[in-house]
């Protein structure tokens, strides 16, 4: 089998994977987004089909306060006797919750929440004990756990760490009568690193793989993938092991930065002398191939375009708001996405706001506006990873003028770089991007205009901070007042123009 990595691209970090038969499922963080942890689908690890979300509806989840980064880290999703358990942690709001499905295509449970500290929760089964092992203060800790009712028992430390930075992503396995603690080190960057420990019970004590760590890219500065880590491993129906992991495209002089997230790549990994060797000991390319494998994969991505007309059944799966939304301000009714505005702006937390990841370098996307503001009202397209790190390109009212404008908000500073006059009648907003930069441009009145341009590298994680990556979307805003003119959003695509 021959595929390219990432086989998630986009802000899709922290993957766990599950097989069921010949059928295999993964999720991942969502942090601060809703609805809450993507799901996926495949029968080979590689062509993956997005099949909905485990947290749906605001009983499940609540990150209306989340700061920028916090909310839903690092799940867990197992099957046990036809029922699937996704473990995870709402950072910032109640800590960890075990919801559960017959169907991870369907409604998920509300949550069952857990007594102990910490993040990034794990669950294993040996026999009738199930436990639940996590990270806490730069160690890992373990406790026994009643699934139905979040009771725990006394807590151990079971990892202190092999360097004590940032020990986290534990995850249990039993292996031909072993036991073993997969985990994460040294920060989800340029240390990130997959390390490994065995032991005859699951718990412990644990001894150290003396080849650790099994998968790293922290010597490997000039390498186009940077933080490899965060391994969830998965023993394949053809009896093939592999293993899935965060990593990091990143680009730009050095030490460089990347702006689409952390991204879920894949990673054969084979048993020697009892302990995995990931991807033969190599660093992790963007093109893997192995040949001991009997599962086939075409590559094919078409789920991550995008042409929305905007069909009554509602948005469809890739698209995302910006915390808890305040529901009474979308609809999408005849073709149309009908945006609300409401006071908050793009600054604030729970603006008006729709949006899908950006999963390539280079891409384009544009949508199709109706929209006839007065006052401070405006609607349009947005680029961004936080609150704080935003490109926009909105149309609004000044002096009486209907107006276009691109703005960028990049940390303390916000400012105005182009600005055109607009006619009535509907305008298309458009961005194109490169490894490097985003070009924005407005079309109405049957003319294109140039709207300015911006660096990708000040919508990076290394300028902004946090966990997330670039997300490509809709909003309205009032800027201060709830705005009386709806925004009509005729149609949205998002193109792959090639990687």
């Amino acid at each position: 089998m021959e595929f390219l990595n990432p086989v998630l691209p986009g802000c899709y970090p922290d993957p766990t994977v599950c097989r069921v038969g010949r059928d295999y499922y993964l999720a991942t963080s969502s942090f601060e987004y809703f609805p809450g942890v993507p799901l996926f689908h495949s029968r080979n690890l590689v062509d993956w089909e997005p099949i909905g979300y485990a947290l749906t509806r605001d009983e499940q989840l609540s990150v209306r306060d989340a700061s920028a980064s916090e909310g839903i880290f690092a799940p867990t999703l197992r099957h046990r006797d036809g029922t699937f358990y996704l473990v995870t942690t709402n950072v910032g709001g109640d800590g960890h919750f075990v919801v559960t499905a017959d169907d991870p295509r369907g409604e998920w449970s509300d949550p069952t929440w857990i007594d102990a500290p910490g993040f990034d929760p794990d669950l294993f089964w040996d026999g009738d004990d199930a436990y639940l092992t996590y990270a806490h203060d730069s160690v890992v800790e373990q406790t026994t756990v009643d699934v139905e009712t979040g009771e725990t028992d006394e807590r151990r430390t079971l990892w202190t760490g092999t360097e004590g930075d940032f020990t986290e992503a534990p995850h249990l396995y039993a292996v031909d009568g072993s036991y073993y603690l997969v985990l994460a080190e040294g920060g989800t960057h340029t240390g990130h690193m997959v390390v490994v420990a065995r032991a005859d019970a699951p718990t412990g004590p644990f001894r150290e793989n003396p080849e650790n760590p099994v998968l790293s890219h922290r010597a490997e500065i000039h390498h186009p993938i940077q933080a490899t880590g965060h391994a969830d491993f998965v023993r394949a129906h053809d009896g093939t092991w592999w293993a899935i992991c965060l990593g990091v495209r990143q680009h730009g002089d050095h030490p460089g930065y990347h702006h689409l997230g952390r991204e879920t790549f894949l990673a054969p990994v084979r048993w020697e002398d009892g302990w995995p060797v990931v991807n033969g000991d190599d660093p992790l390319g963007r093109l893997v191939r192995r040949s001991d494998t009997a599962l086939e994969a075409t590559g094919g991505r078409s789920w991550t375009a995008t042409r929305d007309a905007f069909a009554d059944d509602g948005l469809g799966v890739e698209w995302n708001y910006r915390r808890n939304p305040h529901r009474d301000r979308y609809a999408v009714q005849d073709g149309t996405l009908v945006l609300r505005g409401g006071p908050e702006t793009l600054d604030e937390k729970r603006p008006t706001f729709v949006g899908r990841r950006q999963q390539q370098f280079d891409c384009q996307a544009e949508t199709r506006l109706d929209f006839d503001p007065s006052g401070d009202e405006e609607a349009g397209f947005t680029v961004g990873i936080d609150e704080e790190h935003h490109f926009d390109l909105a149309v609004t009212e000044r002096t009486g003028d209907r107006i276009a404008l691109t703005r960028l908000r990049i940390g303390d500073a916000t400012e105005t770089i182009a600005t055109t006059t607009l006619g009535a009648g509907p305008v298309t907003l458009a961005v194109e991007a490169d490894r490097h930069e985003y070009r924005f441009a407005a079309v109405a009145d049957g003319r294109r205009r140039s709207m300015g341009s911006a660096r990708s590298k000040y919508l990076s994680t290394e300028v902004a901070g946090g966990f997330t990556g670039v997300f490509i979307g809709l909003y309205a805003t009032g800027n201060g007042s709830p705005a009386e003119t709806p925004a009509r959003f005729r149609s949205f695509r998002y193109r792959p123009a090639g990687e």
